[in-house]
């Protein structure tokens, strides 16, 4: 059982369907092995737990 984790920032129920939907097709695609073969996993945290380039999330997405 192939398994794709993504690590992301909170977001909307209807983005990570789409994700999900996404990606499955995508290593269907590139592994040619059917759908049901594969479990998305969709790891979120709070903008407050990411930090890129030394900066909170919270922080650079404030500043848009």
């Amino acid at each position: 059982m192939p398994v794709i984790t993504m690590q992301m920032k909170k977001t909307k129920p209807e983005t990570k369907k789409l994700l999900i939907e996404k990606l499955t097709a995508a290593a269907v695609e590139v592994t040619n092995s059917q759908p049901s073969s594969f479990t998305v996993f969709i790891e979120e945290y709070d903008p407050d737990s990411i930090g890129i380039s030394g900066q909170p999330l919270v922080e650079k997405l404030a500043n848009k």
